[in-house]
């Protein structure tokens, strides 16, 4: 019998793809899970594997590699996917697809399979993934070739196969949480005009409920990456996990968003990142001081595109790749501190500051200290609008 590894949460969509996978491909079912910080239980998730009729399964914690070569990266680049998405979910995929790979090699396994749909991004980051690392393997996706039409028509299907699950009819909601944030979807989201209901977040407080008094933070960064939180030296995970817990606590990281997907659809999508939307807009700060206007106007095109690869499942492109190069050296001189001010859904920056700050409050200044040579505007004036001042004249005649 031909091995397939499966990657597998235990969630719904995985848990009846581990049965079908079985009963309508015979095929030997070998499961993998990630620990990304979403918290698994180890010995429940392995028992629900085998009792479901795995031969093997795989459960590996790949947290500090997630942080250090995924999420890490991506937050030099500043990456963003329409402005909003700091790819919490996206940026796990690729992590996940080289395991997947390498241990399907170990097995000898022919064939991979995920739980993601026809009409979802996941399916996309992970099959290119698979194609870019090992070509020679097949993938599977049920979800794309069963005749269950719904969520509704899945649960009935575990209830009749005895599959243990949490998703219910009056609960559909899909849920993809790692360390770096929480996607929500499904059942009254997919309504654009239905505001969230208070129990579809996991990770953030109501920030009209959020404690009045403001909290403040001073996040130390070293070339472009968090390395101290209030003074104290913290591991990238640790660090992240202590600020989703602050930020969370007030509100903080919360997106309602319509966005495009990569097959043309528009879906809406709910997105909780407490330690991204504070590692970001600290970041933003600590750029402006120490980064030239080209260079920082530059770097905001690439973060753009870079966010694109992560979102259309590029991890393993050679654009990326070289991107990475640029961005390691824009982040030479990213060092410094940023204090933050969290107040009930708001994240402000209350100050900063760097040895490689290129702000000179002596030319800033309009105090005695003033050291700006106010004559030299004229002339640069003079130069910079005369295409301008040309057209004009010519458009006179």
């Amino acid at each position: 019998m031909d091995k397939v590894i499966l990657a597998y949460s235990g969630g719904l969509d995985t848990s009846v793809c581990l049965k079908w996978l079985q009963e309508k491909c015979n095929l030997e079912v070998v499961t993998f899970s990630a620990e990304l910080g979403q918290g698994l239980d180890f010995d429940e998730l392995r028992r629900k594997a085998l009792d479901t009729g795995a031969s093997k399964a795989y459960i590996e914690d790949l947290q500090e590699k997630f942080v250090r070569e995924y999420v890490f990266p991506s937050l030099k680049a500043n990456a963003i996917y329409e402005d909003r998405y700091l790819l919490g979910t996206a940026i796990g995929r690729p992590l996940i697809a080289k395991r997947l790979v390498e241990i399907a090699e170990m097995e000898g396994a022919k064939v991979i399979a995920h739980g993601c749909t026809g009409k979802g991004n996941d399916q996309i980051r992970f099959e290119v993934g698979v194609a870019s690392l090992n070509p020679e393997l097949k993938v599977i996706a049920p979800l794309r070739e069963w005749s269950l039409g719904s969520r509704e028509e899945e649960i009935d299907y575990a209830k009749t196969h005895n599959i243990p699950i949490s998703a219910t009819r009056e609960n559909p909601y899909s849920i993809d949480k790692n360390l770096w944030g929480v996607s929500i979807e499904c059942g009254a989201l997919e309504d654009p005009w239905v505001e969230p209901a208070p129990e579809v977040y996991l990770l953030t407080a109501d920030p009209g409920q959020a404690p009045s008094e403001p909290t403040y933070l001073e996040i130390y960064f070293e070339e472009g990456l968090p390395r101290k939180l209030n003074g104290e030296d913290y591991s990238g995970v640790e660090l992240i996990a202590r600020l989703n817990e602050v930020g969370g606590k007030n509100g903080i990281g919360r997106v309602d968003m319509v966005e495009d997907r990569r097959l043309g659809i528009k879906s809406r999508e709910i997105y909780e990142n407490p330690s991204g939307t504070i590692l970001y807009r600290a970041r933003e700060e600590l750029e402006a001081l120490t980064l030239d206007r080209e260079m920082l106007h530059f770097k905001k095109l690439i973060s753009r595109k870079y966010g694109e690869l992560i979102y259309d499942g590029l991890w393993f492109s050679p654009l990326r790749e070289s991107l990475d190069a640029f961005v390691n050296e824009s982040q030479k001189n990213v060092t410094g501190t940023v204090r933050l001010k969290l107040c009930q859904g708001r994240c402000e920056v209350a100050g900063r500051k760097s040895p490689y700050s290129l702000y000179d409050e002596r030319l800033s200044t309009y105090g005695a200290e003033d050291a700006f040579d106010h004559q030299a505007a004229k002339g640069f004036i003079d130069l910079w609008g005369l295409p301008m001042k040309i057209r004009a004249m010519r458009q006179k005649k």
